[in-house]
């Protein structure tokens, strides 16, 4: 297999740009720094097409490698053909392969291993001719094997067919032709039928009595309904009616309808069928269902994470995290602008779930007047746990009070992952002077402040913006979680002289030592006045330099340009840049650029890139960086929804227009916060007048979007919701 021409042909792009993509990783670059500063080698692929492009890659060599490896297995047994070569050269996955091997595979001790011991396979052979007339009847011929030989038994003629029956049977079985035939026609054909194991009430009810032709089965009904399986809610079985499955193959063994071996070997088939073919195909087809599935997921998963990390902070604000609970009450932690604690309290406003004491009511609300007067805060952000249905309507009527300093908002604050980070040990070398439920008010209020740089210090998984992210294999979702998170702090970039090593441990080149010594060298050695300053970091060289430098900032460096994402490697190029057009360097400090573009572009972006001998892309990156240094991809996001009031469940009445703010998206539609402590659900029938293939094609994690009330059901807390006659986004 040419592995640079069918990647090519996969990604639909040149043969050059694979092959300059392969080299630039195969020299240890990151996939953020050949997307933002190797666009002219690239073509400008982006991140996720280049992280793709490498797990296609991986999987094609790892493809080779077997292929290589199963033709010498099978050339050292003395049996490689000119046939088998073909048909290995051109398997185009893993599992051709492996059924090619399967026949020349060292077996275990099988009824057909046990019948070419006994001598047997003359006797299948002999049925397998299927002569028009056998001279000699079959099963006369079958008495000539009769033994009784100490370990080769055949006891008659009855045991002897029995035996070559088994072998007929299991050369059927690993035949790679009859294999992919049946594996073919069973996802056109077949279905996945489940029945339900009990009568109790769950989750999995649906599924207690449903069938679904593969082809149309959904991936997150496959992820349920392999969940429901392994609870013990559900027996689940692929299923086929058998004489069509049985045609199959006899349409590849039956060579002749009128031989006398015709009823051998149609009860022999019957045999392969039931007891070797199908059960395995079956497998396989579980295993491919629950892979496509769970890739599937994952691509959901990553891109609601994506949106997540990337949703817009609340710059400038001094915010008071509220933690909510009841017996442990609820912790207070207000931060500055910064991020810095400046206050923590406890307060009990609910010591059990039920009718609070108005006295603790009264004394919590005092205690949240104080801190709110007191450091100034602009925000209450609350975490959307336990009690955080009451702590809403708290804040609410608290926010209300003559004595509350106007204009304070709050707004909820999901606090996946909090829990995890609150009782880490990065968090308690963070805050070791607070206990775990203080640190999770932090962490509530700071995520507000910043997603990206509080969520980077939380396991991507244990954010909860996926679906059955538990059921999946947890290496794959690791790693891929892991370059999403990547690909979000780089292309924010990082200021190096405020970053936690979290946050430093995600930027390219750096990994998780070299940031810890990038903080130690700043807390010994004080701030960083410029880039270059790194390379005096133990375990950043010249390499980790090149790769990471880009995405690291200095705000007010002396050297202009490291407080862009401008790369060192081009600050000459930057330079050259001003200074044709008349600008200084303190014109990029003082955000005076706004003649630059179109400067350039009156002189010609293309002359002017062959003048300064870089490509068109950098150019264009560098321009755009000047044009706004410092600036923040996520001020494009929406806002989060700040109120001054709480709505409940009970106030829903279908046809009622509201906004809300999507929190999670999944492939069967997306759950949206309106403010009432119980997401509603926008199903993907309900998103538009027109169809919708996708919910993410409309909607993402942080968006804000108007939605109808379509129907309230109280008792069991759940909203449904739509878009249908509202104007499409």
């Amino acid at each position: 297999m040419d592995i640079v021409k069918t990647l090519a042909q996969e990604f639909n792009i040149k043969e050059e740009q694979v092959t300059a993509t392969i080299a630039l990783i195969d020299e240890g670059n990151t996939i953020p720094f050949i997307s933002r500063y190797r666009k002219e080698v690239t073509g400008s692929l982006d991140d996720a097409t280049l992280r793709d492009l490498n797990d296609r890659l991986q999987y094609l060599r790892n493809l080779e490698e077997r292929r290589a490896a199963v033709e010498n297995l099978i050339n050292e047994q003395g049996k490689l053909t000119p046939e088998l070569v073909f048909a290995l050269n051109n398997a185009k996955t893993l599992v051709e392969i492996e059924d090619i091997y399967r026949p020349y595979k060292p077996k275990r001790t099988t009824r057909a291993s046990i019948a070419r011991a006994k001598g047997l396979e003359p006797l299948a052979n002999y049925i397998l001719e299927q002569r028009d007339s056998y001279e000699v009847p079959i099963d006369k011929y079958a008495e000539e094997f009769i033994s009784t030989e100490e370990g080769k038994e055949v006891p008659d003629a009855k045991a002897a067919l029995q035996g070559a029956s088994d072998i007929i049977a299991e050369d059927i079985s690993n035949s790679a032709e009859i294999r992919k035939l049946l594996r073919e026609y069973t996802l056109a054909h077949g279905a996945i039928t489940t029945k339900g194991t009990t009568e109790e009430t769950s989750v999995y009810e649906n599924y207690y009595d449903f069938s679904e032709p593969i082809k149309k089965l959904k991936g997150h009904r496959v992820l349920a309904i392999n969940r429901g399986e392994k609870e013990d809610f559900l027996k689940v079985a692929v299923t086929l009616p058998e004489e069509e499955g049985i045609a199959q193959i006899v349409a590849r063994v039956i060579t002749n309808k009128q031989s006398e071996a015709l009823s051998y070997l149609m009860a022999t088939i019957t045999d392969a069928y039931d007891r070797l073919l199908f059960p395995a195909i079956e497998r396989e087809i579980r295993t491919s269902l629950f892979d496509d599935a769970a890739e599937g997921a994952l691509k959901v998963f990553s891109e609601n994470l994506r949106n997540l990390l990337l949703v817009s902070p609340i710059k400038g604000k001094t915010v008071l995290g509220y933690d909510p609970g009841y017996g442990h009450g609820c912790k207070l932690a207000v931060v500055d602008k910064t991020g810095k604690v400046l206050d923590t309290a406890v307060i009990y406003p609910f010591r059990s779930k039920g009718n609070p004491n108005p006295a603790d009511l009264e004394k919590s609300k005092t205690i949240v007047l104080r801190l709110i007067a007191r450091n100034g805060v602009d925000i209450v952000a609350i975490g959307n746990g336990t009690a955080s249905r009451e702590s809403e309507r708290f804040i609410a009527d608290t926010l209300r009070d003559a004595a509350c300093p106007k204009g304070v908002k709050y707004t909820i604050v999901s606090e996946a992952g909090a829990s995890v980070y609150s009782a880490s040990k990065l968090a308690t070398e963070e805050f070791p002077d607070f206990d775990v439920m203080q640190r999770s008010a932090i962490s509530i209020a700071r995520r507000l402040q910043d997603p990206l740089a509080e969520l980077v210090k939380i396991e991507p998984k244990a954010i909860g913006v996926g679906q059955y992210q538990h059921d999946m294999k947890q290496n794959r979702l690791t790693d891929a979680l892991g370059g999403v998170v990547e690909d979000c702090v780089n292309a924010v970039g990082v200021d190096l002289n405020t970053a936690s090593y979290s946050l430093l441990s995600y930027v390219s080149g750096i990994n998780a030592t070299a940031a810890k010594n990038i903080v130690a060298y700043r807390e010994a050695n004080g701030e960083f006045k410029s880039r270059k300053q790194l390379l005096k970091v133990p375990k950043i060289g010249d390499k980790a330099f090149t790769q990471c430098a880009g995405f690291l900032r200095i705000p007010g460096a002396k050297e202009v340009f490291d407080s862009t994402g401008v790369h060192p490697e081009s600050y000459t190029v930057a330079d050259e840049l001003l200074h044709r057009f008349g600008f200084t360097p303190e014109d990029v400090r003082a955000n005076n650029l706004t003649l630059l573009r179109f400067k350039a572009e009156q002189y010609g972006i293309a002359k002017l890139a062959r003048e300064l001998g870089c490509g068109e892309p950098t150019l264009e990156d560098i321009i755009k960086e000047l044009e706004k240094p410092g600036r923040d991809i996520r001020d494009d996001a929406p806002a989060p929804v700040l109120s001054t009031d709480v709505l409940e469940i009970s106030d829903l009445k279908p046809g009622m227009q509201l906004k809300g703010t999507v929190r999670n998206v999944v492939d069967f539609g997306c759950f949206v916060d309106i403010g009432v402590h119980h997401d509603g659900l926008l199903h993907i029938s309900e998103m538009s007048d027109r169809y919708v293939k996708s919910p993410s094609d409309l909607f993402a994690v942080g968006d804000v979007i108007e939605v109808l009330i379509k129907d309230v059901n109280v008792q069991k807390q759940r909203i449904s919701l739509t878009r249908k006659g509202l104007p499409t986004k």
